[in-house]
Parts: C-alpha cells; sequence; structure tokens
C-alpha cells in the first residue's frame, strides 16, 4: 500500500483546471522566495542574520546539497508557473507551493499568515506522504505543457 496524502485539505495540490495562466501570473508577480534561517543547514547566499540558526525540529532545504537563493527562487517560480501550489480564497494567496528540482528531489515552499507573500521552503524527506504525490502531479504537468 502506498503512502497517502493525509487528512490535511490546506496541503492538497489544486487541480489543474483552477489554475489558469491569469491566476499563474498574478501570483508570480505577488509571490516570493525568501527562505528561513531555521531550514538552512548552508546559510549560502541568503544574507540572514544571524546567518542561520537550522532547528532539529524543522526540515532542511539544503541536507543534500547546498541550495543557493537563485535556484530556490527559479525552483519557486517554476512550481507557480505549473500550478503547483494549495488552494486559496479569491484575493487571497496559497500557503503552499511544490516544486521539483533536476535531481527529482520535492520541496515545499510555506507561508506563515503574518507575512501573506514571503515564502519559505525546505526538502519533502522519504517518510512525507506528500512527497510521492508532489512528485507524481509534477511529471503529469510537465509533461501537459
Amino acid at each position: 500500500m502506498g503512502k497517502r496524502e493525509g487528512n490535511r485539505p490546506d496541503r492538497r495540490i489544486a487541480a489543474a483546471v483552477l489554475t489558469d495562466s491569469t491566476i499563474r501570473g498574478a501570483l508570480a508577480s505577488k509571490l516570493r522566495y525568501v527562505g528561513s534561517g531555521f531550514h538552512k543547514l548552508r546559510p549560502g547566499d541568503y544574507g540572514f542574520t544571524p546567518t542561520h540558526n537550522p532547528r532539529p525540529s524543522k526540515s532542511p532545504c539544503d541536507d543534500l546539497r547546498p541550495l543557493l537563493l537563485q535556484e530556490a527562487t527559479e525552483l519557486f517560480r517554476r512550481g507557480i508557473e505549473l500550478g503547483m501550489f494549495s488552494e486559496f480564497s479569491e484575493g487571497g494567496v496559497p500557503k503552499y507551493v511544490w516544486a521539483v528540482d533536476a535531481q527529482g528531489e520535492a520541496y515545499e515552499a510555506k507561508t506563515k499568515p503574518e507575512r501573506e507573500t514571503d515564502y519559505h521552503g525546505y526538502r519533502l524527506s522519504e517518510d512525507d506522504g506528500m512527497r510521492e504525490v508532489v512528485l507524481k502531479e509534477w511529471r503529469k504537468r510537465c509533461k501537459a505543457i
């Protein structure tokens, strides 16, 4: 039996039919990836002050390899372009954006309610059921374009 997505409606990828190019374009111009020192083992070029403060309870985005800001930003944008984000109310923003890198690693970017348009991200580990959901949907949406 495969891993299931779980019972968290806010952590589900919006249906492709709900993510037309107008919505994706508006989100791409409104949202930004800023990262978080709590999810960094290697602070790279993010400019965090202090440089980083990884927390044991947080999933690092760079546990397998360094992930510089430009690549993270490009992954975030690509996720938006493919409509790989959670559903959201009209006028709002999605809580989650997902992307997959060239090595096949799945990432999840998340916003905090008080910083709605700023996102930080982390790699989805092998034991996170959402990882397989993201990988499968990513492949499907990449083939569709």
